[in-house]
């Protein structure tokens, strides 16, 4: 019995982080960017009402996902840019934003301030009441 403690309490532990790990990724969260983000630094224009930077890498797969998603929702709307950087080639744009994984996409303001932020594949709907929310 007293073999199976140990045991007992590991499996909690590791139930307990997958379910952290599974509710934390894909959620998009508000945040009041503290640095602009300029076009020099993403090496692209930003849209007019808002900008979708996603990083992503090469073996990433739920980047590819991620992408069409993105590039679907930016499709119909001509103020909305999305803006995919490399994040292996870019490593010091990547510190300088605290981006952990990938895929990380930010939601970018007119101005270049980061209002969102979601960390994994973000859903649909969260993503278009994020650009509802920007005002120009």
């Amino acid at each position: 019995m007293k073999s199976l403690l140990p045991l007992a309490i590991v499996l909690a532990l590791a139930t307990a982080y997958g379910l952290w790990y599974r509710r934390s990724r894909g959620r998009l969260r508000a945040k009041a960017g503290r640095l602009r983000i300029t076009e020099s630094m993403i090496q692209a224009p930003l849209g007019s009402r808002a900008t979708l930077v996603q990083f992503s890498s090469a073996f990433c797969t739920p980047c590819r996902a991620t992408r069409a998603l993105l590039e679907n929702i930016v499709q119909g709307i001509s103020d909305v840019a999305h803006v995919e950087v490399d994040a292996e080639a870019r490593l010091e744009l990547v510190r300088e934003l605290n981006i952990l994984s990938t895929p990380t996409t930010l939601i970018l303001d007119s101005h270049g301030r980061e209002v969102g932020r979601a960390v994994g594949a973000p859903k649909r709907e969260q993503v278009i009441t994020a650009l509802k929310a920007i005002r120009t």
